[in-house]
């Protein structure tokens, strides 16, 4: 990461990004808190550096991450988000681990589809998939297998 021309340190930009991306801060309250530390940085910089360098983080980190098992277990429920009914997509492993989620306004093949693509698309193609019954589960997955296996 280039921090050339840069009126601050490079811990000091990136402290303030972590802040604001793992934490539910506004850029002013990263702002009133860098100021606590006698640092003045108007909060348009904080958004600055926050679209600058959080893809660039999560990229590195991404290389980083480690690798889940190959088998996963698949489930969908619904959850209200904001007084509205959506589906949460979630695959975990076999301890528990989170491997990805994905929230949709449907219960169909298509949303079922987009979560098994983002899901592998982050963690890796799994040996076995555990789910239950539904259809749009089984079709979902007989799609990515097309995909994946011209033969299947």
């Amino acid at each position: 990461m280039d921090f050339k021309w840069k009126h601050f340190k490079s811990d000091i930009i990136l402290t303030a990004v972590r802040w604001y991306v793992a934490y539910p801060l506004s850029y002013r309250q990263v702002e009133e808190m860098l100021k606590e530390r006698a640092l003045q940085v108007d909060h348009s910089s904080l958004q600055r550096w926050v679209v600058e360098y959080s893809p660039q983080l999560a990229k590195k980190f991404a290389s980083h991450k480690k690798a889940v098992g190959k088998s996963w277990r698949m489930d969908e429920t619904y959850i209200k988000v904001k007084g509205a009914w959506h589906y949460l997509y979630r695959a975990v492993y076999k301890n528990g681990q989170t491997i990805d989620f994905y929230l949709s306004k449907s219960r169909d093949a298509a949303s079922a589809k987009r979560f098994f693509q983002k899901a592998i698309r982050s963690s890796g193609k799994p040996e076995k998939v555990n789910i239950d019954k539904s259809g749009s589960n089984i079709s979902a997955l007989n799609n990515i297998n097309r995909d994946y296996n011209p033969n299947f």
